[in-house]
């Protein structure tokens, strides 16, 4: 059924979509205007003391020449602006160098008079000459000039504390200092405007005052927090304020710098408290570093203020989670700081400004995804640690669920994990069940942009004609993606992102939900330490009910395909984990694979989608074939003793596979069945006579499935290989040393039936009618003839295969064909080994090498005609019957 909202949601709903259009309409009508007068510039009209190509407008130009667009600077006859910058940059550095070698070398061969003389006049001189230069024009050289001032007075500190005040503590002089050097270089950037380094300089200065007061005083951790705080707050008002973008860069570094320090020392002294009332006191700084953070997004342009938001509510659940934390246990100490995260989700009824209340919002995120990755290593250790069972299958029960589990987590002070996943499930849960209440309590974060309105000029110019949104137009960059809701635009339409739909998200919401419910639920019996039989019936029941939520999800047609895709995952992952944990009781490994069987087989019955009803297939018959070994097992038996059981499975397979004919599960089922009898062939490897019988049954069923005319192709060659190889494995198994005498007489009769096939139907493949009976002879006698030291065997398989060469190449019969040159060759190739050993040991050692790249140099001389010989002889093969 279609969900039908009530006519007031609905009404709701329309006059949000409605006013989004609108704004997206004004929006879209502003930047056409503008982009209008653009393109058609008004003639700028010369005022006193203007100058246009300052501006980079284009001088005026030679009556008839051709007009310049906007933007246009000539080429100029002067220097390179670059090698200007060069020199005075070097020039500033050789004299900032010599000062510093005055003031440390020359310095103590003059008295105090000559020394206050030099240094206050080269001091004032460099201060004084960036006013002139400035009002003569010469900004660069004024630049440089400033920057030797700023290291001549870093040089005078450094001379007043060396000679006037040796014994002051060197912090204490280095805090006043830069401060007496920041409100210097303030008023003096102030008073210089036009000059862009003062002012960043002065406010590198700055951040140094509080935090060397601070430590020059020995103040406590807390202090040095305090002093770090309030610089970034200095900051942020620099940054928010500053004159420049210079300053304000320079600003946002330091800010940043600095309240990642205080927040770092705050962080650690809240951990690392002894009792509520010892993280009541750096909670306070992490508080006040929230205040500031959030003050500064609330100004501040829109990347800054997401970042803003963030910060303010990490600092905020650090602040208010620690206090709780710190009289909590180690395992309990996560779930304070979850439930504070969770807390800053009322963030979007605090009438915050959209982008500040979205950094709140993901700094929630943070935390709570921060909770999860705490709470996911313990409950990996539950599904991957009964994998240390295969090593002592059915040793015994284990006393609890914890030591049959085999890891060494230290689960006493893991005691919250499954809380943890069981609030976040619940919380997921609820939004999944109310998420319409859920939107509309997130609506303010979908609010529009706020767009000025359109002036007369574009309601003038009206809608945008078919021209003007043309694809590589101006008005194209700006129209909306398709299917993207109207505040959610990006400029450019091909870059432009597209949000999550409400369903999508609600979806996934749905499945988190259930994966962290179920995750929960298995912790919760680790951490209980159940008995291990209960433990057992836990997980299989979970299997069971991840099952019948799958079966019900996939068939209800609602689409919410992220619930039952994601039960479908938790059912096979569990019903893995559980199977592997059964392996340590007989009983308990009979009962538990064979409900997991049941269990499958009643899903796929019941499900109506073909994918998963294919998993659930395929993963009952991989139950059903460890249930087969498991038999084998239990009656004592070796692994090729009980390969004949494990067919089984692959048998039912092949009378189901009959059974549903052309349904899409058959095939499936099948190839499952064919996995099991891969193993079967496995178990029997190491005795021959069991081999040779496996691959008998296994011949039998793959004849059996070539019934089906849908099967015949691929059954019917692998039936045929089958009972071939099982031949060959008989033989070898038996000593035989004159195979030929069992061969033959397959052989004939199996040429016999092909020749009747060709006649009785032309069209047939040569591999069909000839390949099998061919086959039965001379690969056997092949690889007798490798070991026979006698020349008559491998004469007589020459002949033969030369003569069916020949054959095949006269009828044009493919199977004959490759059949009789791969024997020819291989049997040729036994007869020349001796000779061509010998021939080698007799060569020098050079020789080969230098053989082998000559025959490289060859081919890749004659690279492309070996390339076409290929491929005319691939054609000819695949004209061949």
């Amino acid at each position: 059924m279609e969900h039908v909202p009530p006519p007031a949601e609905e009404l709701a709903r329309l006059d949000r979509e409605l006013a989004e259009l609108d704004a997206r309409r004004a929006q879209l009508l502003t930047r056409r205007a503008w982009l209008l007068a653009a393109l058609r510039p008004p003639a700028p009209t010369a005022a006193p003391g203007w100058n246009p190509s300052a501006w980079g407008a284009p001088p005026p130009g030679r009556p008839g020449a051709p007009a310049q667009p906007w933007g246009y600077v000539p080429k100029q006859p002067s220097a390179p602006r670059s090698a200007q910058n060069v020199l005075l940059t070097l020039g500033g550095l050789l004299l900032a160098v010599a000062a510093v070698a005055f003031t440390l070398v020359s310095w103590g061969s003059m008295g105090i008079g000559g020394r206050s003389a030099v240094l206050a006049a080269v001091t004032l001189g460099a201060l004084t000459a960036p006013a002139v230069l400035l009002r003569r024009g010469l900004t660069a050289t004024a630049e440089a000039l400033a920057a030797l001032a700023l290291v001549l007075t870093l040089l005078d500190v450094y001379a007043v504390h060396a000679v006037a005040a040796p014994d002051t503590d060197g912090l204490g002089f280095t805090a006043v200092a830069a401060a007496v050097l920041a409100v210097l270089w303030t008023t003096y950037g102030l008073a210089l405007g036009k000059l862009r380094l003062p002012l960043p300089a002065a406010v590198v200065l700055a951040q140094w005052p509080l935090l060397f007061w601070a430590w020059a005083a020995d103040a406590p951790a807390v202090v040095v927090g305090w002093a770090l705080l309030a610089t970034a707050v200095l900051d942020g008002v620099i940054a928010l304020r500053g004159k420049g973008p210079g300053v304000r860069v320079t600003a946002c570094v330091g800010g940043s710098a600095m309240g990642f320090s205080a927040l770092m020392v705050g962080l650690a002294l809240s951990t690392t408290a002894s009792g509520p009332l010892g993280a009541a006191v750096p909670g306070a700084l992490l508080l006040a570093a929230a205040a500031a953070a959030l003050a500064g997004a609330w100004r501040a342009p829109k990347g800054f203020a997401r970042t803003g938001g963030a910060v303010a509510g990490l600092a905020a659940v650090a602040a208010v989670g620690g206090v709780p934390a710190a009289a909590l246990s180690d395992g309990w100490r996560t779930l304070a700081y979850l439930l504070c995260g969770l807390a800053l989700a009322g963030v979007v009824r605090a009438g915050l400004p959209r982008d500040a209340m979205r950094g709140v919002l993901a700094a929630s995120g943070a935390v709570v995804a921060g909770a999860l990755m705490w709470a996911l290593p313990p409950l990996a250790a539950v599904l991957l640690g009964p994998v240390t069972l295969l090593s002592d299958v059915w040793a015994g029960s284990p006393d609890g669920f914890r030591s049959a589990l085999g890891s060494t987590l230290p689960w006493s002070e893991l005691a919250a994990a499954p809380v943890v996943l069981a609030l976040v499930a619940g919380l997921l849960g609820s939004a999944y069940r109310w998420w319409p209440s859920v939107e509309r309590i997130a609506a303010p974060l979908g609010a529009p942009e706020e767009t000025p309105k359109p002036d007369a000029a574009s309601n003038a110019a009206g809608t945008p004609d078919a021209a003007s949104t043309a694809p590589g137009t101006p008005e194209a960059a700006w129209t909306a993606p398709p299917g993207a809701g109207a505040p959610w635009y990006t400029v450019g339409g091909a870059g432009a992102r597209r949000r999550p739909s409400g369903a999508a998200l609600r979806r996934a919401a749905g499945a988190g939900a259930l994966a962290l419910g179920w995750g929960a639920l298995l912790l919760a019996g680790v951490v209980l330490d159940l008995p291990y039989a209960v433990a057992v019936a836990g997980e299989t029941a979970l299997v069971g009910g991840l099952l019948a939520l799958a079966v019900r999800s996939a068939g209800n047609g609602r689409g919410a395909s992220a619930v039952p895709v994601t039960a479908l995952v938790g059912a096979v992952s569990g019903a893995v984990s559980v199977g592997l944990l059964s392996l340590a009781s007989e009983g308990a490994a009979y009962a538990v694979f064979g409900a997991l069987a049941v269990l499958f087989a009643g899903a796929a019955v019941r499900v109506g989608a073909e994918v998963p009803r294919a998993v659930f297939a395929v993963a009952s018959v991989v139950w059903g074939t460890v249930l087969t070994g498991f038999a084998g097992r239990s009656l004592d038996l070796d692994p090729h003793e009980a390969a004949p059981l494990v067919l089984v499975v692959p048998a039912l397979t092949v009378l189901l596979g009959a059974r549903l004919r052309r349904n899409p599960v058959a095939l499936p089922v099948e190839l499952a069945g064919a996995l099991g009898a891969l193993v079967a062939v496995g178990l029997a490897v190491s005795d021959a006579p069991f081999l040779a019988l496996v691959l008998a049954l296994c011949g039998v069923l793959a004849a059996g499935a070539a019934v089906r005319p849908e099967r015949r192709p691929v059954a019917g060659s692998l039936a045929a290989a089958l009972f071939v190889l099982a031949t060959w494995v008989r033989l070898a198994a038996s000593d035989v040393s004159f195979p030929e005498a069992y061969t033959l007489p397959v052989t004939v009769p199996a040429l016999v039936v092909g020749v009747a096939r060709r006649r009785r139907d032309p069209e047939a493949s040569s591999w069909t009618a000839y390949g099998p009976g061919l086959a039965a002879t001379l690969l056997p006698s092949l690889a007798v003839a490798w070991t026979d030291t006698d020349w008559l065997r491998p004469l007589l398989l020459g002949v033969a295969a030369l003569v069916i060469t020949l054959l095949g190449a006269r009828h044009r019969l493919q199977a004959l064909l490759v059949l009789g040159g791969v024997v020819l060759a291989l049997d040729g190739l036994h007869e020349l080994a001796p000779y061509v050993a010998q021939v080698a040991g007799a060569l020098p050692r050079w020789l080969p090498p230098a053989l082998a790249g000559l025959l490289l140099l060859a081919v890749g001389a004659t690279y492309e005609q070996r390339l076409r010989d290929a491929r005319r002889l691939k054609d000819a093969l695949g004209r061949m019957r």
